[in-house]
């Protein structure tokens, strides 16, 4: 776990005082996406998925929005939210799938392909979302991509969950080139490994996982239905695809159970320059606003709001 060098406990409760103050001063609420640090889902009022977590901050009264994670879901929440301030815990927290493709490389890919539906991946940028028809995540791409009238299906930016996708659907799927790299080092010879370490332990990844590394998991799921999943099995034991960061929250939230990361290259750098320093440094000075411009922002909230509609 990419944790660094274990602090004092009474510095870690010093930083934690300051935040709780802090929060208290700008009447904030604190979100952390899974794949953040222990340390720092310790001290968010909410913890989800990026989208799960958007839509909470529109639920409570707060004046700042403190986004622990990347750029993308920071934006989201300011397209969601735009009377209140959202501040980034770390300026550059981004996503390289995100950052794969802008708003130019789509209007391209539209020009070819004019009679088919745009659906992006909520992990991309607003400007990318405002040029698409409708919003997915990955819990509910599916229903998303067969809700559209088109039988083309043009998909941003992420190849490996656009594959995974055609497999669940007749629609014509064309897939932009982008990928996870965090995902993307997953192996299936890594997973046939995990199995002969850990027999019967089920096998789940994320669809952002290569075809390959998909075809030999038990479950396919987004972070919040692996959540759900394991709470929900009779396993005792099981085999996690996904970033590191969501078995903290699975080991706190199922005692009896054991949870096995199946590659240690399962980390996001992006999602982990995020520390308690960072979000205390980030409250004091107000600093890493995210601000969408209002014409962008509500044609990507319309992308999101008819995703909305519909799940």
């Amino acid at each position: 776990m990419l944790t660094g060098i274990e602090r004092p406990k009474a510095e870690l409760e010093e930083l934690r005082q300051r935040i709780a103050r802090l929060k208290k001063e700008l009447n904030a609420v604190i979100v952390a996406h899974n794949y953040q640090r222990p340390e720092v889902q310790d001290v968010a009022d909410f913890v989800g998925d990026s989208l799960e977590l958007s839509r909470k901050t529109t639920q409570v009264e707060a004046d700042y929005i403190i986004f622990c994670g990347v750029h993308f879901m920071a934006e989201t929440a300011a397209i969601l939210n735009p009377t209140r301030t959202v501040l980034l815990a770390h300026s550059a927290a981004c996503c390289p799938m995100a950052d794969m493709i802008d708003d130019t490389d789509l209007r391209e890919w539209k020009a070819k392909y004019p009679a088919a539906a745009v659906v992006c991946y909520v992990n991309t940028t607003a400007a990318v979302k405002a040029e698409s028809d409708i919003c997915c995540t990955s819990a509910n791409a599916v229903k998303v991509v067969e809700s559209v009238p088109q039988e083309e299906v043009l998909f941003v930016p992420d190849q490996n969950l656009g594959h995974y996708i055609s497999t669940k659907t007749r629609k014509r799927m064309i897939l932009y080139p982008g990928y996870c790299i965090t995902h993307a080092r997953l192996r299936a010879e890594q997973v046939k490994r995990a199995r002969e370490l850990h027999p019967g332990a089920p096998v789940v990844v994320h669809p952002e996982c290569s075809p390959e590394v998909v075809a030999l998991a038990d479950a396919v799921l987004s972070t919040s239905q692996m959540i759900r999943f394991c709470r929900e099995s009779p396993a005792r034991t099981f085999l996690i695809g996904t970033e590191e960061g969501l078995l903290y929250r699975m080991r706190n939230e199922n005692p009896g159970k054991e949870f096995y990361l199946i590659a240690t290259s399962l980390i996001c750098a992006n999602m982990k320059r995020t520390r308690l320093e960072t979000v205390v440094e980030t409250m004091q000075s107000r600093r890493n606003a995210i601000t969408v411009p209002e014409d962008i922002r509500l044609r990507a909230k319309l992308a999101i709001e008819r995703m909305l509609a519909i799940t």
